[in-house]
Formats: C-alpha cells, structure tokens, sequence
C-alpha cells in the first residue's frame, strides 16, 4: 500500500511545485525541459528499458512517438497553467478524468463492447467535467474566469497520451521503451523549442526541473510497482490512485491555498470519484 501512497504523494506534490514555481516566476518551460533530462536517466537505470530492440523493430510506429514527444511536454505547460488559473483541486480532477478519453475511443474507434457501467462512467465523468469546467461571473471569487481553458487542455491532453501509450503497446513497443523514447523526444523537442525563442535562461528554473524529475518518475515508477504488488487486485490499484489523487489533491488545494470552490464544483469531485467506480477494470 506503501507504493500507492508514495504515488499519490508524487502526483499532488507536482501540482504544488507548479503553484509554487508561478508564484516566484520561474519560467516553467525550463523546469520541465530538465525535469525529461533526469526522467530519462531514471527511467534508464531503473527500467533498464531494450531500446535497441525498439528501434530495431519493425514498422515502429514513430508517429506515435513524436505525437508523445510534443504531447508530453505541451500537457505539462498546460497543467502549470491550469493549476495557476483553475487551482491545483480542479486540475487534479481533470486530469484523473481523462482516463475516460481512451474508453470513448475505444467503443467508437475500436469496436469495443459498450457494458452498462462503463456507460454510466462516461456519463458520470462528463458531467464531473462540466461541473469542474464552470467557471464563475464574479472574479472576486475566483483569481481567473480563463481557467476552464486550460483545465479542457489537461484533460484532452492527459487523455490522449493515455490512449497514444496504449497503441504503442498494440503495436508491440514494451512500456519502458516507449517512455524513455517519449522522454528524449519531449526533452529534444523542448530544447528546440527554447532555442528557437531564445528564451533567457534561468538558473533557478533549471535547479527546479530535478525535484520535478524525482516527483514525475516517482509517480510512474509507484504506480508500477504497486500494479506488481496487487497484481491480483488491479481494480484496487486503479480505484485508490484516482480517487486518491483527487481527495488529496482537494484537501491540498482548498486547505494549504484556499483555493475557492462553489459548490457546484464539489459536486464535479463528487461526479469525478463516482465515475472513477463506474470505469473500475
């Protein structure tokens, strides 16, 4: 149980180091560049993933690839933004109900059976998502009425590398190969990207892209390992990290930070945690 705790830790303690960072102006972008430096590194040792094979496989399937690599780092600029815009309770909710992006996709696209609890779910999650979304006429309550902008990021984007992961895997790629090619190219990428704008470099933004590295692998790799220790139970696996991040995201944010929260946005969290039941492998 040790695992999902340490996972859950590593999840929320993200959404605070992004509400943290914004709050002294660290320039983000280069947080996370550094962070892909040091995930890779874990990922390598740790893993220890066959790269060679990998690349050596037949009709490898690169635009999935480069669709994580401009993925990955694009959603976590966007959950950055949603944290600072929406708050960290809101932004955790959104990205634990992307998990239904894939499910959608695979009874529309892949000719997947529609059972009445997964419909259930998806309905459920919608409507968490909508109430998670809404976005108040009085700023005085709220710091930003643009947050529902980035918290629909979120959630399309964490759904997406979701679903873009489980086609590698149909197509043969193994989880950790897949991860710390998806890691290279988001960082290479990245870096592209930063010296394209000539962005001015930071020292302090950098040191902070290895706390972000430790925290984003650690909830990888915690999540893994308690898969393998409930091997039997995945349901309890799946259940306890997304309710969980969502309970601690939600104490987090409304006790640490106060983040304000209508009533119809604890109805989204309700909504949120009910789905998370309904979509139970």
């Amino acid at each position: 149980m040790h695992f999902l705790l340490l996972s859950i830790a590593c999840s929320v303690a993200v959404s605070v180091l992004f509400k943290l960072a914004r709050q002294a102006g660290i320039d983000l972008r280069q947080t996370i560049l550094l962070n892909y430096a040091l995930a890779s590194a874990l990922c390598l040792g740790l893993l220890r993933p066959d790269l060679g094979a990998l690349l050596h496989q037949p009709g490898l399937p690169w635009p999935l690839l480069v669709a994580l690599g401009v993925l990955l780092p694009a959603v976590f600029i966007a959950m950055a933004s949603s944290v600072r815009e929406a708050g960290i309770v809101r932004s955790d909710a959104a990205q634990r109900l992307s998990l239904i992006i894939p499910l959608i996709a695979a009874f529309t696209l892949f000719g997947e059976a529609l059972l009445l609890p997964k419909l259930w779910g998806i309905v459920l999650g919608l409507a968490a998502l909508g109430c998670l979304l809404y976005k108040p006429t009085s700023t005085k309550q709220v710091a930003s009425t643009q947050g529902w902008r980035y918290l629909l990021a979120v959630w399309l984007g964490y759904g997406l590398i979701d679903l873009l992961f489980k086609r590698l895997a149909l197509a043969g790629a193994g989880f950790a190969s897949a991860l710390l090619l998806a890691f290279l190219l988001a960082g290479a990428l990245l870096l592209a990207y930063l010296l394209w704008r000539r962005a001015n470099w930071q020292g302090r933004a950098l040191l902070l892209g290895l706390p972000l590295g430790l925290l984003n692998f650690g909830n990888i790799l915690f999540y893994i390992r308690a898969h393998q220790h409930f091997s039997q139970s995945p349901a309890l696996v799946f259940a306890s990290m997304n309710i969980g991040v969502i309970a601690v995201g939600t104490l987090v944010g409304a006790l640490a930070f106060r983040e304000p929260l209508r009533a119809v946005h604890w109805l989204g969290l309700s909504l949120a945690m009910g789905a998370v039941l309904c979509l139970l492998p």
